[in-house]
């Protein structure tokens, strides 16, 4: 169906006009093989199974994730397989590796991109920046996309809570005629609330933008410059901690999530109201610059290459662990911590 968000119309697909039934229904002869159980991987892979889809997953033998998905109910043999077999039993090759990860693979999924197969991606990165990754489809094969709007543990919390987290889907190419109805019907197997059309450029140029920004990127740095302006005045850690970040998360988020934020705007207090109205616009004027130099610094594909070469080095994790020990023992993130202990639902 096509909907109005603000003045402009957009193609949607809820679970009304397509519903569980009629997604069986559509993949009831296909082998959907879930290519790693990483982070999009378990919430994907398990709530098509609970929707009564025929998932395999395909994971590295004698890894954690692997001794994960056996954990998670997965059986060797059976129902989880090493990678090559699952790209060899699929119709459908749910491409669910890191971004480094579908690089090194390629060459392995290809062979098995027999005519008619789907390869389905929940990012637009691999093909988005083909000249980079080397990941060029078969013309004979669908190549589809459904892109959860968050974590593989926020898309399966949502799930077995009977909710649904948003989805994008995008069509990247048509071998069969049938990817329109596969698309859509993964989208609602993996527990999608609703369904909003995209393309592979569009997903991967949002996504890395939101990622670099006010989902993870900004918002720390946010909540870090606010946090020292506060302790550098004189606050202690715990009440700059609240004020900062446990008031906006527990409190006012959950609420912006409902409402909106301009209902959050009419269902504060007076001062809160005033100081809000009056500050929120030389915010958005002092990082709108900033925004704007990452926008063009993922359009111009830096932020992909910056990516594949510092993800595709040996050291990565050590490094990797290096950045997220500075985080994790920063002095807002060990309030944090005690702070989160204190919650009455943790006592």
């Amino acid at each position: 169906m096509k909907l109005k968000f603000g003045t402009v119309e957009e193609n949607v697909v809820t679970r009304d006009e397509f519903p569980l039934e009629k997604a069986r229904e559509v993949l009831k002869n296909e082998v959907i093989a879930v290519l790693g159980y990483g982070v999009q991987g378990p919430g994907q892979a398990l709530n098509l199974k609970d929707n009564g889809f025929n998932v395999i997953v395909g994971q590295r033998k004698g890894s954690k994730t692997w001794d994960k998905a056996v954990s998670d109910g997965w059986v060797p043999g059976v129902t989880l397989f090493d990678l090559e077999e699952a790209c060899e039993r699929g119709t459908i090759l749910q491409f669910l590796l890191s971004d480094a990860g579908q690089i090194a693979l390629w060459p392995t999924v290809k062979k098995h991109l027999t005519p008619g197969k789907a390869l389905y991606f929940s990012h637009g990165f691999g093909v988005t920046y083909k000249e980079k990754t080397g990941i060029i489809p078969p013309a004979d094969v669908d190549v589809i996309l459904v892109a959860p709007k968050g974590s593989g543990t926020s898309l399966r919390r949502m799930f077995v809570e009977g909710r649904g987290l948003n989805s994008s889907f995008a069509i990247y190419q048509d071998a069969t005629g049938k990817a329109k109805d596969r698309v859509v019907a993964l989208g609602i197997g993996v527990g999608s609330g609703y369904l909003f059309e995209t393309d592979f450029y569009r997903e991967v140029t949002s996504d890395l933008t939101g990622e670099r920004g006010t989902l993870m990127g900004a918002i720390q740095g946010i909540f870090a410059a606010q946090y020292e302006v506060l302790r550098a005045n004189g606050h202690t850690p715990s009440e700059a901690f609240n004020e900062t970040v446990e008031e906006l998360t527990q409190s006012l988020m959950p609420l912006v999530a409902e409402n909106g934020m301009d209902w959050m705007y009419a269902n504060c207090s007076t001062t809160a109201q005033r100081g809000a109205l009056d500050w929120w616009k030389p915010f958005r004027d002092a990082t709108k610059p900033v925004f704007e130099a990452l926008y063009n610094s993922v359009k111009t594909g830096v932020e992909a290459q910056k990516s594949i070469d510092s993800n595709s080095k040996p050291d990565y994790r050590e490094k990797l662990e290096a950045e997220l020990k500075e985080l994790r023992e920063s002095e807002m993130w060990q309030a944090g911590a005690v702070v989160r202990q204190l919650r009455p639902e943790n006592n």
